[in-house]
């Protein structure tokens, strides 16, 4: 076999792998304002910039209110939702931006009590949200279907490897 055929067979057969890397690192800030909401402005972002590995490194700031998917739902059961209508202080907020962005948040409410979960969205700003994203340089983040969750999950492969 020919090495350009050789070459062309391997890369028409990888398989995408749930890791890939090294890969350089690009950083990019924004703060979000009052009455923002979180999840819709970091997917537009995301979008505008044409990133293809983004992830939230942190972010501090408050919120209104929130939709969070629970810890025990499951691909049969994803109803166990909460509506938060209180303001609250953003803990942590953590995650993938890809085409169907995966983030968790922890908040934490007045008397310092925290909940946490799925973002699903409803995150308005209270007063400030200050987000630090990364992008992997040499990488991208797609979802496929698993059969063993039932979610669409993570996959990550190499930019380079792509056709």
């Amino acid at each position: 076999m020919m090495f350009s055929n050789l070459i062309l067979h391997i890369l028409t057969n990888l398989k995408p792998s749930p890791q890939a890397g090294p890969s350089a690192l690009s950083v990019y800030a924004l703060r979000l304002g009052p009455g923002e909401e979180i999840l819709s402005c970091l997917v537009r972002f995301v979008e505008q910039k044409k990133l293809k590995a983004p992830f939230v490194i942190t972010c501090v700031g408050s919120v209104t209110k929130a939709t969070l998917r629970l810890a025990n739902a499951t691909a049969l059961n994803t109803n166990e939702v909460i509506h938060l209508n209180e303001n609250c202080e953003i803990v942590s907020l953590v995650g993938t931006l890809n085409e169907e962005a995966h983030l968790h948040i922890c908040l934490a409410d007045k008397d310092g009590k925290t909940i946490g979960g799925h973002v699903l969205g409803n995150l308005e700003v209270f007063t400030t949200a200050e987000i630090v994203i990364g992008e992997g340089d040499h990488v991208c983040f797609t979802r496929k279907m698993d059969d063993r969750t039932g979610f669409p999950e993570l996959v990550v492969s190499s930019r380079s490897l792509q056709i």
